[in-house]
């Protein structure tokens, strides 16, 4: 008798709150729909769910995310770096505290050896029909910065032959929940035919009409919820004969009236939640748009240099999305203007390397002023200006000043950057040569709110 599965998945959401309504309307109307016709339906997120750019991910600490998750009922997630970097470790180690659902995540430890609490290495759903499907899910191994945060990120061939040599006897079809990118999975196909199936993120890619590579099936549905991702397979005797993906783009679904509303309550919850967040108090505003000396970059530069103990630091001026008002600044306001995913960076170099990454600053400055930079943790649209704090540069001569004093070719100097500038490709001298110490947990502003915090403390009341 043949047997027929759809599975709907998810990715890369990004707190994009702004498409959960119709993709909870079309899983509620698909599982109805597959009901009525014969299928059997599983629903999966492969991670980067929460993101802490939106207010109300940050002041719930992604409950708001696992509570529209349980609403759907979801079979199994993944996590991506969205979930394992971005929140501190107490906080992932209690993000899935009250989930319906199960993390299926087999290469990410606790530094004692153990899997995190809340995962399983992986799941097996028996259908109706009783053939058993196993579920297995790995996120991106970022060496570096998982340790960090007191985790021990393994690398996919140090877990997955031995992940599969445990669950593959006991299941008929075998799918990766891939939180590992798009080239990552195509290699996997390559070296490991047990896998019938992988269900891509993590590169936000879209494959329109799944891909077959070798045996193994590979389908993806890009970001945001701009698609939500369908595979349709059927069984005979347990074993796949057919298979196909179909991705539904969302803006094709129908919206309803209350829709907006549900949105902007989203949000509006979140600011709320934040400006109950009391920070400082300003005695007069900050700015870091438009025209003028930009007090709230001379600001965090200062704050940087504090908290890594340097005497010099750089930042660019897209980071900044608004300025900071006079009076009481709350937890909201820093959001708002510094959203990002990004962590302070402690520099050593020696002077002709300082030269050298200064050098690449001035080539690039005019470039990037106006470079729509995504990616890398930036939340905002343009790179923008570039500043220095406690570097001068004589442009005619191509002198670099640190404090004022030239640079020393085989001195160590020290300078406070962001992590943001190691992962792009601008500045290749602080891969290459950089001493780089990447500070955890703390985003920059929750830098610049301790700075600001011991400046200028709370009037008592």
């Amino acid at each position: 008798m043949t047997e027929k599965i759809h599975i709907i998945h998810t990715n890369d959401l990004h707190s994009h709150f702004e498409n959960y309504p119709r993709i909870e309307r079309f899983v509620k109307e698909q599982r109805h729909l597959d009901q009525q016709t014969g299928w059997q339906t599983l629903l999966f997120d492969l991670g980067d769910a929460a993101d802490r750019a939106h207010p109300l991910t940050e002041a719930t600490h992604a409950q708001a995310n696992i509570r529209w998750l349980n609403k759907l009922h979801y079979d199994g997630v993944t996590i991506g770096n969205s979930e394992g970097l971005y929140f501190d470790h107490q906080t992932l180690e209690t993000m899935y505290n009250q989930a319906n659902f199960d993390v299926i995540l087999g290469n990410l430890y606790e530094t004692n050896g153990q899997l995190p609490h809340f995962a399983q290495p992986y799941k097996i759903i028996t259908t109706k029909q009783h053939t058993k499907i196993g579920i297995l899910g790995l996120t991106a191994p970022y060496l570096l910065t998982y340790p960090l945060m007191n985790w021990d990120i393994k690398l996919v061939q140090q877990v997955l032959p031995q992940l599969i040599a445990q669950i593959a006897p006991q299941v008929d079809v075998l799918i990766l929940l891939s939180h590992l990118g798009l080239s990552t999975d195509r290699y996997l196909c390559q070296k490991y035919p047990q896998l019938n199936i992988i269900i891509g993120s993590h590169t936000h890619h879209l494959l329109i009409n799944g891909e077959l590579d070798q045996q193994t099936f590979l389908a993806a549905a890009e970001k945001y919820g701009h698609y939500i991702g369908n595979i349709y397979f059927t069984l005979e005797d347990h074993q796949i004969q057919q298979i196909s993906a179909h991705p539904t783009l969302t803006a094709n679904l129908p919206v309803l009236p209350t829709d907006q509303q549900v949105i902007t309550n989203y949000a509006r919850k979140g600011h709320r939640l934040l400006q109950q967040q009391k920070i400082a108090f300003l005695p007069q505003r900050y700015t870091a748009t438009g025209l003028g000396a930009h007090s709230s970059i001379q600001l965090t530069l200062t704050a940087m240099e504090q908290a890594t103990q340097t005497t010099a630091a750089m930042i660019s001026s897209g980071l900044f999305l608004t300025d900071l008002s006079q009076g009481i600044l709350t937890a909201d306001d820093l959001h708002e203007q510094l959203p990002h995913s990004i962590h302070l960076m402690k520099t050593k170099l020696k002077g002709q390397e300082l030269w050298r990454f200064v050098m690449e600053v001035e080539k690039n400055r005019g470039f990037l002023r106006n470079f729509h930079q995504k990616g890398m943790g930036f939340r905002g649209k343009i790179f923008g200006e570039i500043y220095f704090g406690g570097i001068q540069v004589q442009p005619g001569t191509r002198q670099v000043f640190y404090q004022h004093q030239e640079l020393i070719p085989e001195k160590t100097y020290e300078i406070a950057l962001l992590d943001h500038y190691l992962f792009i490709p601008f500045f290749p001298t602080l891969q290459i040569v950089g001493d780089n110490q990447i500070i955890y947990p703390d985003f920059l502003r929750t830098v610049v709110a301790k700075y600001l915090a011991r400046k200028y403390p709370l009037k008592k009341e």
